[in-house]
């Protein structure tokens, strides 16, 4: 019986789990979750989820996120981003929706309601709303 992997990026998860530290960037088509340790730039198309172990440090461009670990810099999330109440996240917020559940911590600022145009774009997101607003 022959398998079509023909649909593996859909279901394909790239992990990095507990007790494994990382630093660096990533880019990915697919989906993403870290029960471990990393430290860099995360770039998705995919969901990233940052589970109850695990810590990201660094800038963070997704479709969709789930915190419910720790989380410190700036994330860019292009529809909802949920923060669990185990999450803790520190620093700056840049997405559509947004979701907190009672016990979570959040520090810095948040900016909702536009959407991330390019996943892929180095481009950072706040000068473009700075330049449009001057504009």
């Amino acid at each position: 019986m022959a398998r079509n992997f023909d649909n593996v990026p859909e279901i394909a998860i790239n992990r990095i789990v507990e007790g494994t530290s990382v630093q660096g960037d990533i880019t990915s088509e697919s989906n993403i979750r870290i029960d471990g340790k990393f430290a860099g730039n995360i770039v998705t198309k995919g969901r990233l989820v940052v589970g109850p172990t695990g810590f990201v440090d660094g800038s963070v461009k997704c479709t969709d996120c789930e915190i419910e670990g720790q989380v410190k810099g700036k994330i860019q999330v292009n529809q909802l981003l949920s923060l669990r109440a185990t999450a803790k996240l520190d620093g700056e917020i840049y997405t559509d929706k947004l979701s907190i559940e009672p016990g979570a911590a959040f520090q810095g600022s948040c900016n909702m309601g536009a959407k991330i145009k390019d996943l892929n774009s180095t481009d950072d997101r706040r000068e473009k709303v700075l330049e449009e607003k001057t504009a």
